[in-house]
């Protein structure tokens, strides 16, 4: 029995925490832009989403794939005092949900945990290893 392109622990939760890590930051990007009405050429900031992927074969099992704009609309407030209110006094803000992005930073930061907890595990394991062999 032949097994081809098997990730090891190691690998898996290397990637993981790569992965999670990068994740992260493109969260913290939607934290640190919740208010930005003018992210440039008059359009608010558009929220980014994170496309993780798994792959079969190559050099890490996970990896975000892509970084994508959320497509959903603009959140609207009225306030007719802004430079950048329209014409009845709506400014259109960004589409980041500050509760929805703290609780996806939290599991980002849990995922990335259990992956350092899994290496820790790994480790333990080989030294008891090397411990018996002694």
């Amino acid at each position: 029995m032949k097994v081809h392109n098997v990730f090891g622990p190691v690998d898996i939760a290397v990637s993981g925490m790569r992965a999670q890590g990068q994740h992260m930051e493109v969260i913290s990007s939607n934290i640190a832009n919740a208010r930005t009405a003018d992210a440039g050429q008059g359009q608010p900031y558009r929220r980014l989403e994170t496309i993780l992927r798994a792959q079969a074969e190559g050099i890490s099992p996970v990896v975000v794939d892509q970084v994508v704009p959320d497509q959903s609309p603009f959140e609207s407030i009225f306030d007719p005092g802004n430079p950048l209110a329209d014409p009845t006094g709506n400014v259109a803000m960004p589409n980041v949900h500050l509760p929805a992005e703290m609780m996806n930073l939290t599991i980002a930061s849990r995922s990335y945990q259990a992956n350092a907890a899994i290496l820790k595990r790994y480790q333990k394991m080989v030294e008891t290893t090397l411990e018996l062999l002694r």
